[in-house]
């Protein structure tokens, strides 16, 4: 019966706890709200030219980003050959391998993210 309680009361502050933003933020036209205070900020409500510079930074950002997708991938990947490896030096001496040269590419990837953003920011 406490369990069945503590559970109770437990559920009850999570569903509290996940509706609380809905009452905080309650306004009739939300949009129109972040408009105002946008404008009290400084900041216009026109969209602003699309250069050829952020269009290609934006494209690389997201090239990156897939590239980073792949590291996580291939690190799971090469912990999960290495972990059901049983002992097989084989096995393991290719998950090592995977994990080395995923953690080269993801080396690679941070470098190249860290040059574009350093010529971007300063050249533009």
């Amino acid at each position: 019966m406490k369990k069945i309680i503590t559970h109770l009361i437990l559920t009850i502050l999570l569903i509290g706890a996940l509706t609380f933003p809905y009452f905080v933020f309650a306004t009739p036209n939300p949009l129109k709200s972040m408009n105002t205070v946008a404008q009290n900020g400084g900041y216009s409500e026109t969209i602003s030219e699309t250069t050829f510079a952020s269009s290609l930074g934006r494209i690389i950002q997201a090239f990156l980003g897939f590239l980073g997708i792949i590291f996580i991938i291939l690190t799971i990947w090469a912990g999960y050959n290495w972990m059901t490896a049983s002992g097989n030096e084989e096995k393991v001496s290719k998950a090592k391998t995977t994990l080395t040269r995923a953690i080269i590419g993801l080396i690679i990837i941070l470098s190249a993210n860290a040059i574009w953003a350093f010529i971007f920011h300063n050249a533009f």
